[in-house]
Parts: structure tokens; sequence; C-alpha cells
């Protein structure tokens, strides 16, 4: 799994999967819905805004692990195939 170093201003490194924005993006097209109607379909209305669903996207903001498993199960995969950088969404 290839895995890039972020740093952050005034934050320790992480590490995050390059692809992750990209398949969290390639799984709402692939529903063929607006960002505002991925956060429903999340579950997560009134939490957070489909603000959140761009920067998801953009590769800005990590997604929560429950907001991750949610993207997971509606695109019937294994959080696996999200966060694994070799791993393609089918």
């Amino acid at each position: 799994m290839l895995i890039r170093w972020r740093s952050p201003v005034g934050k320790a490194k992480r590490m995050k999967p390059e692809r992750l924005a990209e398949k969290l993006l390639q799984i709402r097209e692939q529903l063929g819905l607006s960002q505002s109607e991925m956060v429903v379909r999340l579950g997560y209305e009134g939490s957070f805004s489909r603000n959140y669903v761009s920067a998801f996207e953009l590769g800005t903001r990590e997604p929560p692990l429950p907001v991750l498993l949610a993207y997971a199960r509606l695109a019937s995969v294994s959080t696996d195939v999200l966060i694994d950088d070799e791993l393609d969404l089918r």
C-alpha cells in the first residue's frame, strides 16, 4: 500500500491513503448523487454539510471512520478497498 506522509503546520505527521479522495468522489458519481444528496444517503444530515463531502473529495479533510464505513456500505465494498491504494472500486 502506498501512503503519503502529510505534515500540516503544527500537527504531527500522519499516514494517509493517496487515492481515498478519488474513490469517495467515484462512489458519489456512480450513485448519481449531488454532494447534498450524498450527505443524506450517508445518514449524516444535520451532522455535516455538503462542504464536508467536497472536502473529502478534494482530499483536504479525512472522513471519520463511521463516515468511511457508510461510504463503503453504500458502494457495497469493504473499507479495505477504500483505504488500500492498490485496490480499485469495482
